[in-house]
């Protein structure tokens, strides 16, 4: 990795990174602006958005190895729910508690796959409010391949979907109703789109004249909530901007995406929301993620997962949670999607997310993130960024490509000359790669992962 500041003559700073001589120099010239101001988004907003979907103990996972796994990785959120839940155990409301407490994750609160128990969830989401660890409620996991039966209406997967929408909307008023619980939020099914009967769930309340089966004004969800697997029958293969374009809330996604699911359905191409009003639509990611095999490589699963996070918050994911934490054990088909291998030790895609969570680090709140005049020249489609501020009122500005080969050479220009920038690579670990003095313009080059650069107040 080389990086290094334009030049001007005055007092310089001299590095040496990977062989690579890197030089900073004062500019002595009024501050003058680039372009608008960006205001950046608070550090611990990205860092609480960081979650993963685990196994626990009730299918062979000990408490201890996940709160071990978690803790490394830096989740701040784990998805979980009432599905394999019981007093007896192995798996029980403490399970969770315990987990919250030994690592501060919240669990989001679903029916998981056919659950319906809207009162055994609403109960167990209760006294995960009261202790602080819960996070938000979510409805039924897919109901196109689990369906549900629900006051004895069965329905989703090939039959009508009004058993799905009629609990989801039980789901929620129940959540609303509730004093302890109406402040948390309630996330949508996952995979609206695959309805077959046009019962609105493509809305997360529906709109007066929509003509649905369910009522105008029928309340679900406050989020919409996906499902969006970077590598589809659509888009199969590794490609430059594989995470960018999963993220895409246009039609021109080619996964299984936000329009796709709440635009115009994928399965009968009911109307929901015009792209004016996706562009803005609340949405998390309860399940994305990659499996290691055939031209995805341990390297690149790294990659796609350190840039999943990325790509998604800066595209308007509040939340994404990666599937998965440990690779399963018990079920086929899953065993190279994993975080960690069965035996419980690090692939490259925990190394990383644990590099860069740790450069990151913050547990501090910040009021009102400030605003950095900079711009990055002739920034390729590759090329992305995401402007953070740190508690400590540091600018950490993520510069991230998403290249399958080749390199990228940009220059970040800044409005005014900053004291000090460091830069770190988490691909390499946790440790500054490099630290200049007196900085107003930085090159750096790019290829397959993000480069943090962390930025003083600037000098006038």
């Amino acid at each position: 990795m080389k990086s290094q500041a334009m030049i001007l003559p005055s007092k310089i700073h001299r590095s040496l990174v990977g062989g690579c001589l890197a030089l900073a120099v004062v500019l002595i010239s009024p501050h003058h602006s680039l372009a608008a101001p960006k205001t950046a988004v608070a550090t611990n907003d990205f860092l609480n958005s960081i979650g993963v979907v685990s196994t626990f103990p009730d299918r062979g996972q000990p408490l201890a190895r996940t709160i071990e796994m978690v803790r490394y990785c830096g989740f701040r959120w784990v998805r979980a729910g009432i599905e394999g839940l019981s007093d007896e155990g192995p798996t029980t409301i403490q399970t969770f508690l315990d987990l919250h407490r030994e690592t501060g994750a919240r669990l989001n609160w679903g029916l998981v796959s056919g659950g319906t128990d809207v009162k055994k969830l609403v109960e167990t989401g209760r006294v995960l409010a009261e202790a602080g660890a819960l996070l938000a409620f979510e409805g039924n996991n897919e109901p196109n391949n689990w369906g549900v039966t629900y006051q004895g209406e069965s329905g989703g997967g090939t039959a009508s979907w009004m058993a799905v929408a009629k609990l989801q909307r039980d789901l929620y008023q129940a959540v609303k109703s509730d004093p302890v619980l109406a402040k948390y939020p309630v996330w949508s099914i996952s995979e609206p789109g695959a309805q077959r009967d046009n019962v609105g769930l493509q809305f997360l309340t529906i709109p007066p004249d929509a003509q649905t089966r369910m009522p105008d004004g029928t309340k679900y969800a406050d989020y919409a909530n996906l499902h969006n697997y970077i590598y589809h029958s659509h888009s199969p293969y590794p490609a430059d901007n594989k995470t960018w374009h999963a993220a895409d809330p246009t039609a021109a996604s080619r996964v299984d995406g936000l329009f796709g699911n709440f635009g115009v359905t994928w399965g009968r191409g009911f109307q929901g929301y015009t792209q004016e009003q996706l562009n803005t639509l609340p949405r998390v990611t309860t399940e994305t993620g990659v499996a290691i095999g055939g031209s995805v490589t341990e390297q690149m699963h790294g990659l796609n997962l350190m840039s999943m996070y990325l790509a998604q918050f800066k595209r308007g994911y509040a939340y994404t949670s990666v599937y998965l934490l440990r690779d399963r054990t018990d079920e086929d088909g899953n065993q190279s999607f994993g975080f960690f291998k069965p035996d419980y030790s690090p692939r490259k895609a925990a190394i990383y997310l644990h590099n860069l969570t740790t450069i990151l680090a913050d547990k501090g709140t910040l009021a009102k993130p400030g605003q950095l005049d900079f711009t990055i020249e002739d920034q390729p489609e590759t090329v992305h960024e995401l402007l953070l501020q740190h508690s400590d009122g540091t600018f950490q500005l993520i510069v991230w490509d998403e290249r399958l080969s080749g390199q990228d050479h940009v220059t970040v220009q800044f409005g005014d000359t900053r004291a000090s920038v460091t830069t770190y690579d988490p691909t390499l670990g946790v440790e500054p790669v490099q630290t200049l003095s007196n900085v107003r313009s930085l090159e750096i080059t790019l290829s397959d992962h993000p480069i943090v650069i962390a930025l003083s107040p600037s000098m006038q």
